[in-house]
């Protein structure tokens, strides 16, 4: 039983195949559900679009930091309107992106990101959160906000999961833990209490590593039993159990049936 918690099958990473792939994995692998977040406007309407499409596709609608800059402020009514849809069950991704000076636009960013959650408190949908390097202004607005959620493809330490936690959020993992040099994935992996894990690909970005040395060029939701084996190992738990509570999780936290 595989759930994941976030993949971006609008990307045009996926424009040969993208109907084939996706009832196959529906059909033949296990695939019970996705969620489809969007990075902007523009792909906020593909998710919405997907979820029409196939039954088993989740959207959720927001704006990525990367695109903090081109955010208009009638995008809050757009975002809200699209809220309605019955097939949108979170904002996001959402959050703010400081790697390698892309934090030059932080206050932009941060004011996207507080309005995305202003949304978020008015509609009661929970939030994926984008936290790339900018780990203090994140959980300063954490705090104050106290969204729920999930922490998408977590990056901070075992000490920041604790509070995220704390605050009732999710943490969300992927590709990341199955790389030869991952330190801190694995060892939140081994941390996060089972109730509160949920399982993602990103696709179609971080392949797991094992796909990659066999060179797929995208990740797949398929490939998220990749990922759980490697968890289930570090956990020394059987891998279909953990594939099972991770996607009861991710069904919990979407309000979705599997």
């Amino acid at each position: 039983m595989i759930f994941d918690s976030h993949a971006h099958y609008y990307s045009s990473a996926f424009n040969g195949d993208r109907d084939e792939l996706l009832n196959r994995m529906h059909r033949q692998q296990d695939v019970r559900a996705i969620v489809c977040p969007s990075e902007n406007m523009q792909s906020a309407a593909k998710c919405v679009e997907l979820g029409e499409k196939y039954g088993f596709v989740y959207a959720a609608v927001g704006i990525h930091p990367c695109y903090a800059d081109v955010w208009q402020e009638d995008d809050c009514d757009r975002l809200l309107e699209l809220t309605q849809h019955e097939k949108v069950v979170a904002l996001g991704e959402m959050g703010l992106d400081y790697y390698r000076g892309s934090g030059r636009n932080s206050q932009k960013q941060k004011h996207v990101f507080v309005t995305q959650l202003e949304i978020a408190k008015k509609t009661g949908l929970p939030v994926i959160i984008h936290d790339r390097e900018a780990h203090g202004d994140m959980y300063d607005i954490l705090r104050h906000y106290q969204p729920q959620g999930v922490m998408h493809c977590f990056s901070g330490s075992v000490e920041l999961a604790r509070e995220a936690l704390r605050m009732g959020l999710y943490i969300g993992l992927g590709g990341s833990v199955t790389a030869a040099n991952a330190v801190r994935p694995v060892e939140v992996a081994k941390y996060v209490p089972l109730d509160r894990l949920v399982l993602e690909t990103d696709a179609p970005y971080l392949i797991p590593a094992a796909y990659r040395a066999e060179g797929y060029k995208r990740s797949e939701s398929w490939m998220i039993r990749c990922v759980a084996e490697r968890i289930a190992a570090l956990r020394h738990m059987d891998t279909d159990r953990l594939l099972e509570i991770t996607a009861v999780n991710a069904a919990n936290l979407y309000g979705v049936k599997i």
